[in-house]
Parts: structure tokens; sequence; C-alpha cells
């Protein structure tokens, strides 16, 4: 890979060197770690007196349990499991954490198995119809109970007319599982990050029925999380995190080359110990979804974006806790803007993208429009989160509860 540009070496004299010389850094077999890995691998740290010890975590709940723990000092995460960890839901206690900076947008998605293909089951309607006309539950897998993929499936199914908590089961695979479980004919179908749905398309064991992207263009996915106590005792080193991050988040976006590089780096056994041709094509936003389409996507999975990527919006922490209360993980509404303004490290994070000359934005909020044309734009989260015709009390819950 290119050498990186050194950076202001300014951070690593005086007051503002890191206080810690070395951090373990967890991250999952995903492609969407790849920020993280060519931080940690390819001199982006160095510079500023930092090195990053990369931990393979085989669960989010490990992966959870050892940040928690101090094991891991910081971790490639899911924007739902700092939240819900922070929030003291799905069975821990409440431990105070902090979204450094977001690490990328997109690139997930739903896949089905062949055998629901075999059966016509090959679109939404369809789906639907399925759903409703036999009296056998269709087994969805996520990858944890608060993260990402539950919620983007979830907000799917619902979209379709289909109650995620009551016409469906809802299992938990860690990611690198969930083409074992399909092809196992275990579950029906599974939302994951990549490279496990390329992989199952690639292996001819399940197609791609709905990317995230197309539930939410440029929707928020993985964090650089860690505990807020360690922002607190080693804020130049969370500093200095950020700063090396967002470098190499710049050099992977900064040429199709840097990306083909990245995608054959992720591909080595200690990373995601997958073939570089299940990685590299969504990696490039090349999509083939098993069913015989293909196509540019123009919301492909992205690290940088200018920066818009990594600002740790208010408005995307708040959104996760607009569906834990949806769904009845929170029995009550929080005060939404003020736990995500405990949450989102802004301040840290605009220091860190001035230092390494990314554009420094200065917003908070962003509007976006999901795929059921509601509008999300942080200004009325409780209202938003109690606007859904589908959620955990809702008077169909009542009536599909009663059949």
């Amino acid at each position: 890979m290119n050498e990186p540009s050194v950076g202001p070496l300014a951070w690593v004299h005086g007051s503002d060197a890191p206080e810690k010389s070395a951090i373990n850094l967890g991250f999952m077999a995903l492609s969407d770690c790849a920020s993280v890995v060519v931080a940690a691998t390819q001199g982006f740290a160095q510079p500023y007196g930092l090195t990053l010890n990369l931990k393979r975590q085989a669960s989010w709940a490990n992966l959870r349990d050892k940040l928690v723990s101090g094991e891991l000092d910081a971790a490639h995460g899911l924007y739902g499991l700092i939240y819900a960890v922070h929030l003291g839901i799905g069975g821990v206690a409440a431990t105070d954490m902090a979204v450094l900076m977001g690490l990328n947008q997109n690139g997930q998605s739903i896949n089905l198995s062949r055998g629901l293909q075999g059966l016509g089951v090959t679109g939404p309607e369809a789906l639907h119809r399925h759903v409703h006309q036999t009296r056998t539950k269709l087994t969805f897998a996520q990858t944890f109970p608060t993260g990402t993929h539950a919620m983007w499936l979830y907000y799917w199914l619902a979209s379709q007319g289909i109650h995620p908590l009551l016409d469906v089961d809802s299992v938990v695979v860690p990611p690198p599982q969930m083409v074992a479980h399909l092809q196992a004919g275990r579950i029906d179908g599974f939302c994951v990050g990549e490279p496990w749905s390329a992989s199952a398309v690639q292996q001819d064991l399940g197609f791609t029925l709905a990317t995230t992207q197309a539930i939410w263009p440029d929707h928020p996915e993985k964090v650089l999380g860690c505990t807020r106590a360690f922002v607190e005792q080693y804020p130049n080193t969370a500093r200095v995190l950020v700063m090396a991050i967002l470098e190499a988040s710049r050099f992977i976006e900064d040429s199709h080359e840097n990306r083909r590089s990245t995608a054959q780096l992720l591909s080595a056994p200690q990373y995601l110990d997958a073939p570089v041709e299940c990685i590299e094509p969504r990696l490039l936003g090349d999509y083939a979804d098993g069913l015989g389409n293909r196509w540019q996507d123009p919301h492909a999975l992205r690290f940088h974006g200018d920066g818009e990527v990594n600002l740790p919006y208010l408005s995307d922490g708040m959104w996760f806790m607009t569906q834990f209360r949806r769904w009845g993980l929170l029995r009550d509404d929080p005060d939404y803007l003020a736990v995500a303004r405990q949450v989102q490290q802004l301040e840290l994070y605009r220091e860190a993208a001035s230092a390494v000359g990314v554009a420094n934005l200065g917003k908070e909020m962003r509007s976006s429009q999901l795929i059921d044309g509601k509008v999300w734009d942080g200004s009325d989260p409780a209202g938003y989160a109690r606007g859904f015709k589908l959620h955990a009390m809702s008077d169909s819950a009542h009536r599909f509860a009663s059949r």
C-alpha cells in the first residue's frame, strides 16, 4: 500500500503527546473495519507516538464485554451497541460510553435463502404474502440485539407490513457464522455487513433482497467507540487515535487502487479471512444480487466523504434510541438530545479533524428520508418514535398477538 503522509508532528511533542504509547483496538471480521485495520497496519498512528494493537473478536457480545472491562481500549463497534451499554439495556449494567467518530456509512444487506427463492419469494411483496399466508414463522438472523443490523432488519420488515417481533423469529448470529447458518437451514435470511452477504451470493446459498442504503441512504453504521472513562483519562490518546483513523479513512477513498489494496489487505487470515473476490466488488460499489441483477450502487460503503461520514452527528445517535423506544427496548423516552451530547464526542472529533486538515463540519444534526417516507432530522425524537404504524405495543401488535 502507498505510504501515508506523516501529518502534523507537533502533536507528539509536549502536553499533546498521547498518554499511552500503545492501545488495544477491537474489531470484528467485517469489510467496514477497513479504516481501523489500515490505520494500524499502514503507519498512520506511529507519527503521533501511538501503536495500535488489533484484536479480532468472535462476537459483538465479546467485544462489548472487553470494551467495558478495559481489556480493549477502543473498538470498531455497532452504533446501537455503544448506546445500549450507555443506557444499561440488553442485560448489562449502564456504563458511560463515548462515540469518538463515525467509521462508515452504508454497505450492509438483507439476504434470503435459496429455499425461499424456490418458493417464489424474491421480493418484498412475495415475502409479505408468504409471512402472512403460511403458519410457519420464518427465522431471520441479525448480529446483536441492539445493533445496527437488528434495527435495519426490523425497520425494513416493518416498512413492508411485517411485524419484526411477532410475524417472524429473530436470532443472534455472529457475522462470520451467517453463511454457515444459512447453509445448514437454521435461518431463512439475515441482515449482516460485508463480505458475508456477498459470500452467500457467491456460494449460491442465498440472494440479496435489500441493501441497507436502500432503507436509509448514507445511514450511520459502525463507530469508533470506547468508555467515557478512557476519554477522560487519556484525552490526547483518544484525539490522536481519531486523527490516525481519519487519515486512514481519507487514504482508502483517495483512489480506486487504494480501495483495491484495502480489499487485498482485509482478506488476510488475521482480519476477514475471506477471499478477496468476496470483499472487493461491494467495497467498490459493484453489486450482484444473486438473482441476475447487477448495479453500481451510488450509496455503497464509504469511509470518509470529506468528513461527512466521520462526524459523530447528534441526530445519528438519537435515531438508534428512537428505535430502541419503538421496539420496547426502552420503556420510557430518554432525554434523547442530552444523552447524545453525553456520548457523541463532538469537541474531541473536531479538534482531531482540524489537526489533520479534514473539513470541520459545523452541523450537529442532519436530515434524511428513509424507505417508508418518514423524515428524520432529530427535531422531535419522542414524536418520531411514537409515529410508526408498527411498533412494540401498537394496535397491530395486539392484533397479531391475538391470532
